[in-house]
């Protein structure tokens, strides 16, 4: 089973222990509510521009069995990770839709999935997409954004971005913070491998695909779902990707995946609750990043999923009442601070 754990801000002088890029005769966020982190954010480049090109995002809306979704909660939408798209969380969502009485949307990011393909792959690219979907959509809520792994950062970098857009914010097994490692990644051998496979060896058979990233992954079921991005083809027709390898290993080359191109002494949330659900066996969101959490999102909570880093597909029951607890209370939580005379007190 899992442990649930509320976990308060620590003391101010406990984010000291926290190594930070630091900004020049800037004063800095102290990881309090009441500080206020709006100073100059030149230096990030365009990672909190507006005027980014965005892409008209694929996608599939789960509604309750029992009709339409009610108006009068915010929908839930969920942004896939690395390798993944919307049919991952397709029954999750569903679930979800019966549990929580509303609509569900489950997204293809740029480059995965069906969603168009773009040469731009980072956060501040991946969070405009996602901006623009939830404008388009007309809510007449705010959504509550759920995204795991990349599709985790995303979702925090649409909160800082847009800070008025999300109601909640849900990170699964992912935090903001650079985890670039000068030892390379996996996931640059997987390009790799596909590559060689798809565009110098052309296979026809699937099964020689994965034989090839068998040579550096030997778990088959990370090797299963990284060839749900394969076109098998017809018979004797050349296996194909069906997303972009080359912009793809790009990205992944250039550390876009596994950087945070945000500032906790410039960039917080304050405008909603977070919630991070993480795997114990995964080594994504480790406990000495905690208060840098606390930095961007001063009203946070951390459960602890026993699985690893795939926790939505590893323990799906476990993350679908932990994520309805959280929404429901939350809600719950706001109902009553408007309620006024309304509330059982008067």
């Amino acid at each position: 089973m899992y442990s649930l754990r509320n976990l308060s801000l620590p003391a101010k002088g406990f984010f000291n222990r926290v190594s930070i890029r630091s900004v020049s005769s800037q004063p800095h966020y102290d990881g309090t509510q009441s500080s206020l982190a709006q100073n100059s954010a030149a230096y990030l480049g365009d990672a909190l521009s507006t005027d980014i090109p965005s892409v008209d995002l694929s996608y599939d809306k789960h509604s309750p069995t029992k009709g339409a979704g009610d108006s009068d909660k915010s929908p839930v939408i969920i942004a896939h990770g690395l390798f993944g798209s919307k049919t991952n969380t397709r029954t999750v969502a569903k679930q979800l839709a019966d549990k929580l009485s509303r609509d569900i949307f489950c997204i293809d990011l740029r480059n995965f999935g069906q969603s168009p393909h773009m040469n731009r792959l980072d956060y501040p690219s991946l969070a405009s997409d996602v901006e623009e979907f939830v404008k388009k959509q007309n809510f007449v809520n705010k959504p509550i954004l759920v995204g795991h792994s990349m599709g985790a950062k995303t979702v925090l970098a649409v909160a800082l971005r847009s800070p008025e857009l999300p109601k909640m914010v849900v990170s699964v097994d992912n935090a903001p913070v650079d985890a670039r490692s000068a030892s390379g990644s996996v996931f640059s051998r997987y390009i790799r491998q596909l590559r060689i496979a798809t565009e110098q060896f052309k296979y026809t058979n699937i099964k020689d695909v994965d034989a090839k990233l068998a040579e550096v992954e030997p778990n088959v079921v990370v090797r299963q779902f990284l060839l749900t991005n394969m076109n098998r083809g017809k018979k004797d027709e050349p296996v194909t990707s069906k997303i972009p390898l080359d912009i793809i290993g790009k990205a992944i080359d250039a550390g876009n995946i596994a950087s945070w191109p945000y500032d906790s002494n410039l960039n917080r949330w304050s405008k909603g609750p977070a919630l991070f659900i993480r795997g114990t066996e995964s080594t994504y969101v480790p406990d000495d990043v905690l208060p840098e959490i606390g930095k961007y999102f001063p009203d946070f909570e951390v459960r602890d999923v026993e699985c690893g880093h795939w926790v939505i597909s590893e323990k799906p029951t476990e993350f679908i009442d932990i994520l309805s607890e959280f929404i429901e209370r939350k809600e719950e939580e706001e109902e009553f601070e408007l309620g006024g005379d309304r509330n059982i007190f008067k």
